[in-house]
């Protein structure tokens, strides 16, 4: 008892060593397969239809996670995981850039962006297990901030940055393939940076080990057995149903809006978009917007952090999806100025870093109990499946129906949002900062 305490207050004492870092790379790859994919093959001449496709697709490694999250939860430690995979990330970035100066880039970079989402899928397991096991309950809700924080800066980095570092590449050599090669090149050495880094200086909590499931009687089950367990013993979790409900729908408005915009930015007048250059889109887009993405999701958590979640339940589903109105606007009047643009991108973006932390914490309360890095990754599971779906079609609705009606689609597609918000469920008090005395 008295070694798992210590523990747990020597993975406390180094949190700001290793959550920054941590979730820094656990965003990273994330954003390269769901958005820089998306910006890259936009700038390489794929259509929206088959960019919104094959890019949804990559969503799939991080909705069949739980399939093999029992695996990671089962052997081996965590930071063991966490560790080897940040290597294997980065050698799949390089391989990723050498694939693009090809004739078939848009078949081998999807090959191996499908080894890169299958690889971040797992780490997501591992560290998101490694959280929750280094801080008590309320430290996890507490710190939630902090690392929703630099998950949001790596999404400022890749979307941001790397966007625009990508479109002042082109502009300078006129090779949009280079361009992208050498910034494919840098996330490699960044990822091998942090497999270093992390090698050193993740902590190694007593209770990081192996948690094999056990049958009826307290004995070990066998390894098929054990993963069976693992997955009836979340499906036995009360009101289960309106549990899923809330992880596929939350977010299915938002689902198909992330497909559309980052394109609806880039393409040009003539198809009905804003014909921004690439580099003003890594500004716009992923750097002010990210940025107030950012601030939204750390008022939210401070909020909760005071009052608890139940209290601000209802605002953060109205934040998540009324200003998603601002791209009806953007579409039907097609503002020149930068200025508003950036404005606009930036409401959107506030009110979905705000209301995407409930989604968070709700799925941390569903976890809690006997496996929760399992349950946990389960729920993300669903999570990416409810991106995953409604955003396939994404491409082709809008291709149909013009950027002004889809965004307009968007606005209605947010009615089952608030449907599951008024089903779910928040354990009274959830999420409130645990005070001394």
């Amino acid at each position: 008892m008295a070694s798992s305490a210590g523990a747990n207050r020597q993975a406390h004492g180094s949190v700001w060593r290793w959550i920054p870092t941590l979730y820094f790379g656990q965003g990273i790859p994330y954003v390269a397969v769901m958005t820089l994919s998306v910006i890259l093959y936009k700038n390489l001449g794929i259509s929206n239809t088959d960019i919104a496709l094959y890019t949804s697709w990559l969503y799939l490694p991080f909705v069949i996670k739980p399939l093999w999250s029992p695996f990671v939860d089962m052997f081996r430690s965590k930071r063991w995981w966490i560790v080897w995979l940040e290597l294997l990330i980065g050698s799949a970035f390089a391989l990723v850039a050498l694939t693009l100066p090809t004739s078939n880039f848009f078949q081998l970079s999807l090959a191996v962006f499908w080894l890169l989402a299958f690889s971040a899928a797992t780490h997501d397991i591992a560290s998101d297990g490694f959280y929750m096991l280094g801080l008590q309950q309320h430290e996890q809700a507490a710190y939630v901030g902090i690392r929703s924080t630099f998950f949001r800066l790596s999404m400022i980095t890749g979307q941001g940055g790397l966007v625009y570092l990508a479109g002042k590449l082109t502009e300078m050599t006129g090779n949009v393939s280079a361009a992208w090669s050498i910034v494919f090149f840098l996330l490699g050495a960044m990822f091998i940076s942090l497999f270093l880094w992390h090698s050193l200086i993740l902590p190694r909590p007593a209770n990081d080990i192996g948690n094999v499931a056990t049958d009826e009687h307290g004995r070990p089950a066998p390894i098929g057995q054990a993963f069976v367990l693992v997955f009836l013993k979340f499906l036995r979790k009360k009101e289960i149903v309106t549990i899923l409900a809330f992880l596929l729908l939350y977010r299915f408005a938002e689902s198909q809006l992330v497909k559309i915009a980052p394109v609806f930015l880039l393409d040009k007048a003539e198809n009905g978009g804003l014909g921004l250059s690439t580099a003003t889109v890594g500004v716009v887009y992923g750097t002010i917007g990210v940025i107030a993405l950012t601030v939204g999701g750390l008022l939210s958590a401070w909020l909760i952090s005071r009052h608890g979640m139940q209290r601000w339940l209802w605002p953060m589903a109205l934040a998540i999806n009324v200003p998603n109105a601002v791209y009806v606007y953007m579409a039907l009047v097609l503002p020149s100025s930068v200025e508003l643009i950036a404005t606009l991108v930036a409401i959107e973006q506030f009110g979905y870093g705000f209301g995407f932390t409930s989604y968070v914490l709700y799925m941390i309360m569903t976890a809690k109990g006997d496996h929760q890095t399992a349950h946990y990754a389960i729920c993300t599971g669903f999570m990416a499946l409810g991106m995953m779906l409604p955003g396939m079609p994404s491409g082709w609705l809008q291709s149909q129906m013009g950027y002004s009606n889809f965004f307009i689609w968007v606005c209605v597609a947010t009615i089952p949002s608030f449907v599951v918000t008024a089903l779910i469920r928040i354990e009274p008090g959830f999420g409130t900062r645990q005070r001394d005395g």
